[in-house]
Parts: structure tokens; C-alpha cells; sequence
């Protein structure tokens, strides 16, 4: 489990990248190991192009609404500070980290990919914080009082997560890029956060504008 395996599993799908570890724009206080920009700016082969669709490194990314969940936890540390955290779909792990360094009493990075978890761990020693670990999201017992998760909404079938995210923790916080307007019993925009993916994939300005929703369930 170290930088030379995850390396080895980002070759299986770009055999020239690789990781280096990357300042992140609007939050210099977490550091990540990210996609080399100057892998991006190639041309991909049909080839390369196919395994990049089939099995994206996207841990490899800081997603802009992470980096915005991240910044604004970081702006509102009282609100994970003393509690237990799961950043469900944690990806890079930069929320899970954000929470971390913000003062939770414990900061869970839970993702179903074995890599995205092996980054998790690697950005976690980077920047010397405590991290634990969970894969499955319905075999995690540890009791939570917050969830965190951002661009988790992607993919409409993932909506039913917002039902069982309630069931499971006091209060929810959710930041997506590609909804605008989430009508879902219990869930209340809070507020638009600026959000920009790092390495930049030259995405359209309307999707580096990040929904924040908040759900309380008062339990």
C-alpha cells in the first residue's frame, strides 16, 4: 500500500501519467497527489481514450465541489469540529481531510474503489493527519453524527442516498456542481460556492458553481 501501487494502478488506464503532489487552488492548507497537468494536455488514443471512460482514475482528481465542501469547512470549522464525520464518496479524500484538519473527533473516508481508498491513505500521510476507512457505505456501523459528500448526485439512481444519509446521521451536508436546484424532502440550499477541479479539466463556468445543501434530521 504506497505511491508506487497506486501509480501502477493509474498506468493500467494512462500508461505515461503520473501522480505528483499538487497545491490546491483556494485551500493551501491541504496538499493532494493528483493527476500531472502536463499529462492532460495530450492528445489520448482511441485506446486511451476508451479505458478512460471505462475505469476513470478519478481520485487522481480534486472535483470542484470537493474543493469547495473543503474551503467552506475549513471557513466553518465549528460545525465538524468535536463530532465523528463519514465523507461518503470521498474520492482524493480532500473533505475527509478538510475535516480532519478542522478539529472532528474522527473523519471517515468511505469509498467502494480499493484505489480511491489507497489515495485517501496517501493524502492523509501527505499532510499528517488521521484518517480511517471505510469501503462499503452498508457495513460501516461506526455511529456518525455528520455525512459529507460532494458531487455524489452524477448519476440520479444515487439519489436514494439522500433518504438513508438522513437515517443515519444528525445532519447532512451535501455540495454538487451539476444540480441546481435539489427538491428532496428534508434539503435546503444554503448557499452557492465557487469550485474549480484541479488539475483544471477546462470545464464550462456554470459547473464551477457548487450547490450547497444542508439537511438536519434533529435526531
Amino acid at each position: 500500500m504506497n505511491l508506487a501501487a497506486l501509480q501502477a494502478e493509474l498506468r493500467r488506464t494512462l500508461p505515461h501519467a503520473r501522480l505528483v503532489a499538487s497545491d490546491l487552488p483556494g485551500v493551501p492548507e491541504l496538499r493532494l497527489w493528483l493527476l500531472d497537468p502536463d499529462n492532460l494536455d495530450q492528445a489520448f488514443s482511441s485506446e486511451e481514450t476508451r479505458r478512460i471512460l471505462e475505469d476513470p482514475p478519478y481520485w487522481g482528481f480534486c472535483w470542484g465541489s470537493g474543493l469547495a465542501l473543503a474551503r467552506w469547512i475549513l471557513d466553518h470549522p465549528e460545525v465538524v469540529r468535536g463530532k465523528r464525520i463519514l465523507d461518503f464518496g470521498s474520492g482524493s479524500g480532500v473533505v475527509a481531510l478538510a475535516c480532519s484538519l478542522a478539529g472532528a473527533t474522527s473523519s471517515i473516508a468511505c469509498d467502494l474503489d480499493p484505489q480511491a481508498r489507497l489515495a485517501c491513505q496517501l493524502n492523509a500521510e501527505l499532510n499528517a493527519l488521521p484518517l480511517n476507512y471505510a469501503g462499503d457505505f452498508f457495513t460501516q456501523s461506526d455511529p456518525v453524527d455528520l455525512i459529507v459528500a460532494a458531487d455524489v448526485l452524477y448519476d440520479a439512481d444515487n439519489r436514494f442516498f439522500l433518504d438513508l444519509f438522513v437515517q443515519r446521521a444528525d445532519a447532512v451536508l451535501l455540495a454538487d456542481s451539476r444540480v441546481r436546484d435539489l427538491r428532496h424532502p428534508g434539503y435546503r440550499r444554503d448557499c452557492i460556492l465557487e469550485g474549480r477541479t484541479w488539475p483544471d479539466l477546462g470545464e464550462p463556468a456554470e459547473f464551477r458553481q457548487v450547490s450547497l445543501y444542508r439537511a438536519t434530521t434533529g435526531a
